[in-house]
């Protein structure tokens, strides 16, 4: 997400994992140096850098974005060659890029209250790509509120993957609202509420769930009162999925993630990692991938790192953090510090090619056994453990203080 550890808009396509190229921060881990990433250990050369610039409105995380007018997408020293605009279920909404590539707009109004996805790729005259990618949601209608929520209605995600919902206005009565909201499981297992703020609620069950167990959300939101004057406006029901369980492990002083697969966690594969610099440690902790993106952009600007790099093409990234932890592939660093050094501002990296296509390599083969929901628990000897809220991260509560959140006990 551009900017850092701000507002995350959580109506993500946690199945939309591999489209394209967009622009995210750097790493966050938990060090004392500030947020970023991006392994730099080795005598590698820099990576060629696309001249084309891409620019898009509305800011990413904005909320309340007017329908009309406020959406645009624009490229400079170069063309736009693709523009995707959607909503959490992935529906395009149609657009045009301008006969010069130099620009691009939505057809229409947006509707109300939804969650949008905007990414846009540009090329220069060297067909280098540059791109960006943006979050936001439109206004509600006055005086109602709606719920965005993750994960995508139908999808099949890992046993570590929570029920979010992010409230599109600010919730007062919080109780009256978690009464609205049903969470069940087939074959059941208690389920509880958890709210991370006045905006957010959780809904996870003491331990990872079950492979098979399929999922119920009853949203009955519609008139209900969430803050004086400001009622709900939905009826609906989600249903997901967990599939085969999946949890790895990642050992940062012995610099591995270990995968492990099934009831029993059988042992599928160890690779070799590079973890957070002791300046700008990894977080410790357990930590759910909630995206995916096969290429993808790291600018340390956006996480108030300067001008220490602008990667346009990480390869093979998978997102642990709101604040900007990932687990990706690292083509420019010497491979030998793989398996035997932390080298990065705090993401975790593994050895990977440019290009983000080859799915041999240690990165590709992790991408394509990982699906979000999946679960990463990372130890270490020192550094801090990640804040429950930051990302898809709650089960780092205990399950007495997880109960303790709910407005309802």
């Amino acid at each position: 997400m551009v900017g850092g550890p701000g507002m995350w808009v959580w109506a993500r396509r946690v199945g939309a994992a591999a489209w394209g190229l967009v622009l995210l921060s750097g790493c966050s881990g938990g060090g004392a140096g500030p947020a970023g990433d991006v392994a730099s250990a080795g005598p590698s050369a820099p990576p060629a850098m696309s001249r084309a610039v891409v620019s898009a409105q509305p800011a990413d995380g904005a909320q309340d974005v007017q329908p009309e007018g406020a959406v645009r997408v624009s490229a400079a020293q170069g063309r736009l060659v693709s523009v995707r605009l959607a909503d959490a279920k992935g529906a395009e909404v149609p657009g045009a890029i301008a006969a010069d590539g130099a620009s691009w707009a939505p057809d229409g109004p947006l509707p109300l209250g939804t969650a949008f996805t905007l990414d846009a790729v540009a090329e220069d005259e060297q067909g280098q790509k540059a791109a960006q990618h943006s979050e936001f949601s439109t206004v509600a209608r006055a005086h109602t509120f709606v719920a965005f929520f993750t994960p995508e209605d139908g999808s099949t995600v890992g046993v570590g993957m929570p029920v979010s919902l992010r409230f599109s206005r600010p919730i007062v009565d919080r109780a009256a609202v978690e009464r609205a909201v049903q969470v069940s499981a087939d074959p059941p297992v208690p389920v509880a509420a958890h709210w991370f703020g006045n905006q957010r609620l959780d809904f996870r069950p003491q331990q990872y769930w079950a492979a098979g167990t399929k999922v119920s959300v009853a949203l009955r939101l519609k008139d209900v009162q969430g803050a004086p004057g400001d009622f709900g406006s939905q009826n609906r029901d989600l249903r997901f999925v967990i599939g085969r369980a999946q949890v790895s492990t990642v050992d940062l002083d012995a610099h591995t993630l270990t995968v492990r697969a099934g009831q029993g966690g059988k042992v599928v594969r160890v690779l070799k990692v590079s973890g957070g610099s002791p300046e700008h440690s990894t977080y410790r902790g357990v930590m759910v991938v909630s995206e995916k993106y096969q290429v993808t952009r790291m600018n340390s600007q956006t996480v108030g790192m300067g001008d220490e790099y602008d990667i346009k093409d990480v390869p093979h990234a998978m997102r642990l953090t709101a604040s900007g932890t990932f687990v990706h592939g690292n083509y420019w660093a010497n491979p030998s510090v793989f398996g035997s050094a932390n080298t990065s501002h705090g993401c975790i990296g593994l050895a990977d090619a440019k290009g983000g296509a080859g799915r041999d390599t240690p990165a590709g083969w992790l991408f394509e056994h990982t699906v979000p929901g999946d679960v990463v628990e990372v130890r270490a000897a020192t550094g801090d453990t990640v804040p429950p809220s930051n990302g898809l991260n709650g089960w780092n509560l205990p399950w007495d203080q997880w109960l303790a959140g709910s407005a309802l006990r």
